[in-house]
């Protein structure tokens, strides 16, 4: 009986102790363990790193976006610049042309018409005006159209003293079929209809290779292919003229539309020795001034 008693006191403490144990195990079990504070700011600097790496990144797209439209800008600019250039240069091209026409049309009115001088120098500034829009930059399309225009008021210029030369000749005139059919090529080359003028002149010289008019046809010819930015066979007009016509009155512009046409085609070397030889052989003309105008035109920098 005692020792139950004892057994009974004795086992109370360690029945106590047990499950202080068993709950203070537990308790660890069920409460998490604290985080360590190194790793928590480790963490904190790999973010504020990234967000600092994402905005340095965006700040150097916006500086590259930056210059991209700068460039644009100093692109856009400059060729505002070519332009406006081009423009006074085309407006002070149109007054000298038109100023110069009036001048020369007064004048052959003056005369009666009889003379061919100034159709020539009349056809030599429409020359001028024709080579001035096919090469005018970012303006050459009104140039263009200046020029077209141009040559139609000097060919007008030019039927009545090409038919007032031809018809001076006496028994050399051109007969009224030979007159008819010039004069169809010519008012379709005065209407801008380039191509019909072509095959007009064609035919004509083909029809008629001795007539009078066979001279005006044939740099005519040339006119309406250089118009019309067929280079090679305007240059192959032009030397038929000098060729066949050496001494006649269009060979001046003849030998000037060739510089023209040789120009057009980036050929600098020949254009310079065909310009200079017009500035050489007709001295204080109209052709030999607008020679020498295109000659300064020819790039630096091309072959001597």
């Amino acid at each position: 009986m005692t020792d139950m008693r004892v057994l009974s006191v004795r086992s109370v403490p360690a029945r106590a102790t047990l499950v202080a144990l068993v709950t203070l195990a537990g308790g660890c079990a069920s409460t998490p363990a604290d985080k360590d504070p190194v790793q928590l700011k480790l963490n904190d600097l790999d973010s504020r790193v990234a967000r600092l790496e994402q905005i340095m990144a965006n700040q150097a797209e916006m500086s590259q976006r930056l210059d991209e439209l700068q460039a644009s800008v100093r692109e856009l600019r400059g060729r505002i610049d070519e332009l406006e250039h081009s423009e006074q240069t085309l407006s002070k091209q149109q007054r000298d042309f038109y100023g110069d026409l009036d001048k020369r049309l007064a004048a052959f009115s003056a005369a009666g018409g009889g003379a061919g001088g100034g159709a020539t120098g009349s056809a030599s500034a429409a020359s001028g005006m024709a080579g001035a829009g096919t090469s005018g930059g970012g303006a050459g399309g009104g140039a263009a159209a200046v020029g077209a225009a141009a040559l139609g008021a000097a060919a007008t210029v030019g039927a009545s003293a090409d038919n007032a030369a031809a018809g001076g000749a006496g028994s050399n005139a051109p007969s009224s079929v030979e007159q008819a059919v010039y004069s169809q090529a010519f008012d379709a080359l005065k209407a801008g209809s380039y191509s019909v003028a072509i095959t007009g002149f064609k035919d004509f010289l083909q029809s008629y290779p001795g007539s009078p008019l066979a001279e005006n046809a044939q740099y005519w010819l040339g006119e309406a292919y250089y118009v019309n930015h067929d280079y090679d066979s305007a240059a192959g007009a032009f030397r038929t003229v000098l060729k066949k016509w050496p001494e006649s009155r269009k060979a001046p512009d003849a030998l000037l539309k060739l510089g023209y046409t040789q120009y057009e085609q980036k050929q600098y070397q020949a254009a310079r020795v065909t310009l200079s030889e017009v500035t050489r052989r007709y001295p204080g003309t109209d052709s030999a001034r607008l020679a020498a105008a295109r000659l300064r035109r020819i790039p630096p920098q091309a072959p001597q």
